[in-house]
């Protein structure tokens, strides 16, 4: 009864969205990849904004039912009836009385199993679609024949571009690049790599006066021109490719770059995703607890190992879900990539869950000592070891998959109690209810 309830849910949602699309017609961007999507989302958000009014997907809204919300201006409605009738009124108000809407939508999309992209892209059309990265171990494999198979899932996206749409695409993934070929319309790339329209260069971390890290620091390039970007407050790659992506975007709508670059000062890093946070016995933490990839801890650990300060490096790491027959392999090594960024004599490794196991195996193998490295079953138990065990100029990194609730590591050792619903993921009474 409860999935037919939702089936029925999604259904009605879907078809206010088109009415809605088609009484307002606000131009649509569409965002999908394996990694990055709401930074790069957010990062889009920052610049559209700049130019016009925008609305944009509240948190994850990427799936069947969240697009639909979004486009409605509707909060999700968990497990209420109530709440969920309450959205079907709204939208039906929305088609009927004419209201203020946005002139652009930024959507995330993403994809869970066989099908969803297909179904979503049966009755969404876009203005510009952007498609971050994949990375060797895609998350949600695990309900895939294969890579190549969830690839060519995400691809569907790019069929719901309108005559004159623009397709965005990281140069530095070559399967995102390949894309490029199912399309006759714009093409406009981003990345490191020379060749891309977008062009990154220079990126490192930013620090202070005093030599405390505060966040980063890169150079742009766009035909012949070059800018300085400054994000402050968080750490990692994946926001500069957020922030190229986000001007490559402006590039292909030709905005003017100048703005765009400005308009990312005021990009609001959503929290859990590299956000840098002030800890407890003057530690400072790398919060990346959103969720976790091979190819997203891989730079986050990358990250750690950049940081140049005197105290220890602490990863604490925890499953990484939804990889399938790759779950061993991926763990593992990401065990190794763990060793060689905490290559310090009293750096540590932490590791929690089940799958985590592997982490500490491939970190081992590769010569680290396994008195540095803790386990633990549950973030629960993780929480209370670290409460105790970090000291003043330690950096924390706190990473991995969204079922085994990382934040609450972080929430142990975060010096700002009484701003964490606003700094912390997973802050909503339906989630704190959740084990």
């Amino acid at each position: 009864m409860k999935n037919i309830f939702k089936k029925v849910i999604i259904y009605i949602l879907q078809i206010e969205s088109r009415f809605v699309l088609l009484k307002y017609k606000p131009k649509v961007i569409a965002i999908t990849g394996s990694v990055g999507k709401t930074s790069t989302k957010d990062a889009v958000y920052a610049v559209i904004s700049k130019f016009s009014y925008v609305r944009k997907s509240e948190k994850s809204f990427n799936s069947e039912i969240g697009l639909p919300l979004t486009i409605l201006g509707c909060p999700n409605g968990w497990s209420s009836p109530t709440a969920w009738l309450e959205n079907i009124f709204k939208g039906l108000w929305l088609i009927i009385w004419p209201h203020k809407y946005p002139s652009w939508l930024v959507l995330e999309v993403g994809v869970g199993k066989t099908g969803d992209m297909r179904r979503t892209a049966s009755w969404l059309k876009t203005d510009a679609v952007a498609v971050t990265a994949i990375g060797e171990t895609p998350s949600h494999i695990e309900f895939f024949n294969s890579r190549k198979h969830l690839i060519e899932e995400k691809s569907q996206l790019i069929r719901t571009l309108k005559p004159n749409g623009v397709l965005i695409l990281n140069a530095d993934d070559a399967d995102v690049l390949e894309m490029k070929t199912k399309t006759k319309q714009r093409v406009t790339t981003y990345g490191f790599k020379s060749g891309a329209d977008i062009t990154g260069s220079g990126d490192s971390i930013l620090y202070d006066d005093k030599g405390v890290p505060e966040g980063i620091i890169f150079r742009v390039d766009e035909e012949g021109k070059s800018f300085p970007v400054v994000i402050e407050g968080v750490f990692g790659r994946n926001h500069v490719y957020a922030s190229l992506c986000a001007l490559a975007l402006a590039s292909g709508l030709k905005f003017n770059m100048l703005e765009a670059v400005n308009a990312l000062k005021s990009y609001d890093i959503p929290p859990g995703r590299m956000r840098l946070l002030k800890g407890i016995n003057d530690c400072l933490i790398i919060d990346d607890t959103y969720n976790s990839s091979p190819l997203a801890s891989e730079s986050a650990l990358k990250t750690l190992g950049e940081v140049k300060l005197e105290g220890r490096k602490i990863a604490v790491l925890g499953d990484m879900l939804e990889l399938g027959r790759h779950t061993l392999e991926a763990h593992k090594n990401i065990g190794k990539i763990a060793r060689e960024n905490l290559s310090g004599s009293m750096d540590v490794l932490i590791v929690v869950g089940p799958r985590a196991r592997g982490i500490k195996e491939g970190a081992i193998e590769a010569g680290m000592n396994d008195q540095n490295i803790f386990e633990f079953l549950n973030s629960n138990e993780a929480a209370m070891f670290i409460k105790t065990f970090v000291m003043k100029g330690d950096t924390v990194l706190v990473k991995g998959s969204q079922g085994i609730r990382m934040e609450r590591v972080t929430e142990a050792i975060l010096l700002d109690q009484e701003n964490k619903n606003k700094l912390l993921v997973r802050q909503d009474d339906e989630w704190k209810k959740k084990k």
